[in-house]
């Protein structure tokens, strides 16, 4: 059976006190208040990653996240962050492909196979991000752009490695934007990349992978997100940064 998930992206924001706050708030409220098997990620700035450890390790349904990493084990990659690294501070999750990665930083579904590849390699679980632009939505095969992504970053992969793999659809169209995907949109595309998945693997294998949502996910909205059969969770961004809210949307996946 395939597991619920709720993470929590918090990009670049909060400062370290701030975060050590917000952490504080979101387990105890996830204690008081989730009694469902909802497994809760929270994708913090890799700076704050051993501070926050303390924090959650208490907590038996919060685990940490980082929100990349780089395709190499070491070398003069001057400002990154490897999966040998994470591997050795005991974080069980990376973020990869984000879109705001693609967009700013080039990654390549090339290159986004390859930090899949080390991130396995080191015992990480990758949430592996896809989606497509508004541009696109409108004016292309948009379930075959998302397709393709999936295709080339992930299709090297044995049955049993990609059974590791979560992937978060995440519509770029409504990231940050307020805009968000109907339950219909939502599923529609989860149900196509599942389906993808089972015609390159097999349906057995294509039923186990988590598959989440992201993209201007709120407590509003997330019930009925979340109602969706192929949508399994969500990749919260700016609600993450909300004890309230984001304890809400974790509420209404359990």
């Amino acid at each position: 059976m395939r597991k619920k998930i709720v993470a929590g992206n918090w990009k670049m924001n909060k400062t370290l006190d701030e975060a050590v706050a917000l952490t504080s708030e979101v387990v105890n409220m996830i204690n008081d208040e989730v009694s469902g098997q909802v497994e809760v990620i929270l994708c913090v700035p890799s700076l704050y990653l051993t501070t926050l450890k303390k924090h959650t390790e208490s907590a038996g349904k919060i685990s940490l996240g980082a929100q990349n990493c780089h395709e190499k084990a070491s070398g003069a990659y001057t400002g990154e962050i490897s999966a040998p690294m994470l591997k050795a501070i005991q974080i069980p999750n990376v973020i990869i492909g984000h879109s705001e990665r693609r967009q700013y930083f080039g990654e390549t579904n090339a290159q986004l196979a390859e930090k899949v590849d080390i991130a396995l390699e080191n015992g990480l679980t990758p949430i592996f991000c896809c989606g497509e632009s508004l541009d696109q939505r409108q004016n292309e095969d948009y379930i075959g752009f998302v397709k393709n992504q999936i295709s080339e970053s992930l299709f090297h992969l044995t049955a049993e490695q990609l059974s590791s793999v979560v992937i978060a659809y995440e519509p770029i169209w409504a990231i940050g934007t307020g805009l968000t995907a109907s339950a219909e949109q939502a599923q529609e595309m989860h149900a196509a990349l599942r389906a993808h998945l089972a015609d390159k693997y097999s349906a057995e294998v294509a039923d186990e992978i988590s598959i989440l949502y992201g993209g201007s996910v709120g407590a509003a909205n997330a019930a009925e997100l979340f109602a969706n059969p192929d949508v399994d969770g969500g990749l919260v961004g700016g609600a993450s940064l909300k004890s309230r809210d984001f304890t809400e949307i974790v509420k209404a996946r359990q």
